[in-house]
């Protein structure tokens, strides 16, 4: 992965949960390094919402998304869960 590059949460973790950031939630990557095995993500909202999260995310949590994202899942999810 690299700076730049979407991807989305493969799993629900706790520490995911509390910063509002859910399985199926798709982000891009902050930076071209990893650190300690983790990447930062920030995970956008459609148009000019504040984003729900910028945290760092496992690498082996999360999966490449080759043809981009769409952050309007991420603003379909949030509501599921009422964040």
């Amino acid at each position: 992965m690299k700076e730049m590059d979407c991807v989305e949460v493969i799993v629900e973790k706790e520490k995911y949960v509390k910063d509002g950031v859910h399985k199926g939630m798709q982000g891009w990557i902050c930076f071209d390094e990893c650190s300690n095995g983790y990447w930062l993500v920030n995970f956008p909202q459609h148009g000019e919402k504040d984003d729900i999260a910028e945290i760092s995310i496992k690498e082996e949590d999360l999966v490449l998304l080759p043809n981009g994202m769409d952050a309007r899942i991420n603003e379909a999810i949030k509501a599921q869960f009422g964040d």
